[in-house]
Formats: C-alpha cells, structure tokens, sequence
C-alpha cells in the first residue's frame, strides 16, 4: 500500500544544452536510481535546441518507462516561431498522457491532465483554481512564492497535487533575446549553440565582481543553488506532495539519494547539506523564497 505521507522526488526538466551522448549517460543513471520517482522530459527552454536532443530524450524514455519511472513531456515554455507553436499544439492535442505545460498557449488545445510547470506564474489560490477547472492535477508552485503561499494555494485547491521545486539553479525568466549568443558575438538565429560550452548555465558576476545570476540560452537563472532543507513535516504541513530535483552536470543520483534520506528521517538537515555539497553543485545553496526572504539569501547553516 501507498503511504499517503511520502513525498515523491521528480526529476525535472533538463534546462541545459547537453550533447546527445550526455544526455543518454545521465538518464541511464538516473534510471537506475531508486529514489527518483518521476522524470520530466523535454526541451523547455529553447526550440533550436529540440531537433538535435529529440532521439536522446525519447530512448531515455524508454529506458526510463522499463525501470519503472513516471515519464512525463514538457513542453516549450517560451514559444518564438511557428515550428515552437505547432510542436506545443502537438504535445497538448495528441498526447493522452499526462504532459507538463509552460506556455498558457497550450490550454487551448489541452482536452487531458496536465501538470502546471514553475514557468506558467501561478501565484494564487485563484489562478491555480482556473487550471484546475480546466484539468490540471499538479502544480509545480513558482519559485518565488514562500512555502506560506504555497500551502495557502494547495488548502484552498484540495486534492491538487503541489511539486515544489527544492534543487537547482532557480529558472527566473525568459527573453526574445539569447544572452549566450550575444555574449560570443552572434545573433540568435546563428548562435552556433554555444550555450553547449557552460553545462550550467554561464555565470555572471556585477562589475565589482559580485556573484549575480546564471544565464542559459534565453533564460536567466539565479546564480545560487536552491536546496529545499525545511523541515519534513512542515512541507507535509503544506501540502508538498513531491520535491522537484533539477538536472546539473553533477552527481544527481547523489542528490536524489539524499533527498531521499531526508524525507525519510534518516538524515537531517545538516546531513543534507553535506551529501549534496559532495555532489559538487556549480554554486553555493540559497533557500530565502522559501523562508519568504530575499531568494539569493544562503541557506542556515
């Protein structure tokens, strides 16, 4: 029997540009990491990117599906041409199974569930209701809100599944214009893909040479690293249904295992902390969204 209490570990999106060979590496290992539960797939956050990583994710998938992982397509969060648009049409119209959705463009066309990705801006009670009503069954909350906010959203909208996202480089927004190509000297439609050259986003500093933010193709990134350290109970308390880990060039199954241990009981926060710092993270922790401080605040120690 299912225990109703354990919260679940997703595997969120990819958000990099991973070669191919990088790609089917990292999901082989995470198909064999029992603490993940589930696993998000897809190209989120720029469309040039798809075609060359499509055959990667989709025999992960399957050799995902064969370890008895959840898989589910995100899609396009930022749609800029026609072929972005269609492929959004395509994900929300002809796929019956569950799909995460970061573009309110794909609502129109979207007749099954769908999970409410962190780039939607859900940010009340009311507008997470709205999605409901038209057959979301998860949301992955903002990353702004503090988990008050959070678990304001998920006692008014019960039964809704609430994803919090607990590991990574947190994704702050999205633009027409492509950052990486412009910092090589290039236009968007010739970028040459050089956001390849920084597996975690590219690091920008202030012009006194403070640490800043992250950026990644289109997307600018907090330059910290969230770690979702609050107490158990409190996210239970919330209503947190699962913790969403997303992918860096590191050691993942690592994170996901104590995560894992975590939630379990088995280690506390401090425990946390350590495991992850082992794994080798491209910054060091944040965690003040949360706590319902400034983001880039660090994490207690």
């Amino acid at each position: 029997m299912t225990d109703p209490t354990r919260i679940e570990i997703a595997l969120g999106p990819l958000l990099f540009h991973w070669p191919a060979d990088r790609i089917r590496d990292f999901y082989a290992r995470m198909a064999d990491c029992a603490a993940v539960d589930r696993v998000y797939l897809g190209e989120v956050v720029c469309g040039k990117r798809a075609p060359l990583v499509d055959h990667a994710l989709a025999e992960a998938a399957e050799r995902l599906t064969e370890a008895g992982k959840t898989v589910v397509w995100s899609g396009l969060a930022l749609p800029a041409t026609l072929r972005d648009r269609k492929a959004i049409k395509v994900l929300s119209a002809e796929t019956d199974a569950l799909i995460e959705i970061n573009d309110v463009s794909a609502l129109k066309d979207r007749v099954g569930p769908f999970v409410a990705g962190p780039l939607l801006n859900i940010y009340n009670e009311g507008a997470a209701q709205e999605l409901i009503a038209r057959g979301c069954v998860r949301l992955c909350a903002n990353v702004e809100l503090s988990l008050a906010a959070v678990g304001a959203i998920a006692a008014a909208c019960p039964g809704l599944e609430i994803e919090l996202f607990a590991f990574g480089r947190l994704p702050l927004a999205l633009s027409g214009r492509c950052y990486h190509a412009r910092s090589h000297g290039l236009h968007k439609d010739a970028c040459r893909f050089v956001c390849d050259q920084d597996p975690d986003g590219m690091d920008l500093r202030t012009l006194d040479g403070r640490a800043f933010l992250a950026v990644n193709g289109v997307q600018t990134l907090s330059h910290g690293v969230q770690l979702a350290d609050l107490p158990p109970d409190d996210l239970r308390t919330a209503g947190v249904t699962a913790l969403r880990l997303s992918p860096h060039h590191m050691d993942m199954a690592q994170v996901a295992e104590a995560f894992r241990g975590f939630l379990d009981g088995r280690m506390d926060a401090a425990g946390l902390h350590e495991a992850v710092a082992q794994a080798k993270p491209p910054a060091p922790f944040i965690g003040g969204y949360l706590r319902g401080q400034a983001g880039v605040e660090p994490v207690p120690s």
